[in-house]
């Protein structure tokens, strides 16, 4: 497994490849990021993964400097799986301050995003810069962030970059919480709660399937069972899986975000019409 921090060692060791399949991440890796690295194996004859904590796409007030930053850890797990990693510095990817930035469609102001002023426009940015460096055929972001895969695929058709993006399915404990770093900042009795989260989901998931149609009474029952037990909701909603606005198809996908402590974890399910 090559480990490439600068640019030019990155290009200088693909130079040669001819079919890359690319997984990006922000380190402190779970079964989540090792599973999309598995299936990335499926679709290219030479595997990356990139490990880059991205500045941009943090507020001022949030967790940037404790995001856990494991990369001895990450490496080992990628081991015999990954082909080449790439982990650049702050200052190798953005050797000058950033001025010029990917500017996300409107859904990026709603769900996450309208907490979170910028957090979108600063993930493209990096996706952006991450892939023109990388080149790959193929890439690869789990579902679990079903609003940042709707965004980098609008601008991956928009721009006619030559990627084919592949979503992977959110992977899960057994007991169904969706597998994500921010997990550990759990307690053993948040952990234990994080479960209602998917569970509340899957209730709303199963009262459309079997025919409901009042979808505003559905979400507004499932935020306050979630806000009964101690959650913070900032949304649940049920939106259309294509476009991510209030669902009108038959096609949707239920998002959620809420806080359990000072914890914010994000599930989503979809749903067949």
């Amino acid at each position: 497994m090559h480990i490439a921090t600068t640019v030019a060692e990155l290009r200088a060791r693909l130079r040669t490849e001819t079919a890359i399949a690319f997984v990006p991440t922000m380190g402190n890796l779970h079964d989540g990021h090792l599973t999309l690295m598995r299936q990335a194996r499926q679709h290219g004859d030479c595997v990356v993964a990139s490990i880059f904590v991205n500045p941009l796409q943090f507020g001022p007030n949030e967790d940037f400097d404790r995001y856990p930053r494991t990369f001895a850890a990450d490496c080992a797990k990628m081991e015999g799986i990954v082909d080449v990693v790439f982990a650049p510095s702050v200052a190798e990817m953005y050797p000058m301050s950033q001025s010029v930035f990917v500017e996300p469609p409107p859904v990026a102001n709603q769900l996450c995003g309208a907490n979170r002023p910028g957090h979108f426009r600063g993930m493209a940015t990096v996706v952006l810069k991450l892939l023109n460096l990388v080149q790959p055929h193929v890439a690869l972001f789990g579902k679990k962030d079903y609003q940042q895969l709707h965004i980098i695929r609008q601008m991956v058709t928009q721009f006619n970059l030559p990627v084919d993006i592949i979503g992977g399915e959110t992977v899960r404990a057994e007991d169904g919480l969706a597998l994500s770093s921010r997990n550990q900042y759990l307690d053993a009795t948040q952990r234990a709660e994080a479960v209602q989260l998917s569970r509340t989901l899957q209730q709303l998931r199963d009262a459309l399937q079997q025919g409901a149609t009042d979808v505003a009474a559905l979400e507004q029952a499932a935020i306050d069972h979630l806000s009964a037990r101690g959650w913070q909701v900032d949304y649940l909603t049920v939106r259309n899986q294509s476009d991510l606005l209030p669902a009108t198809q038959p096609a949707r996908v239920i998002v959620a975000a809420a806080k359990l402590g000072n914890t914010r974890l994000l599930d989503n399910l979809e749903v067949d019409g």
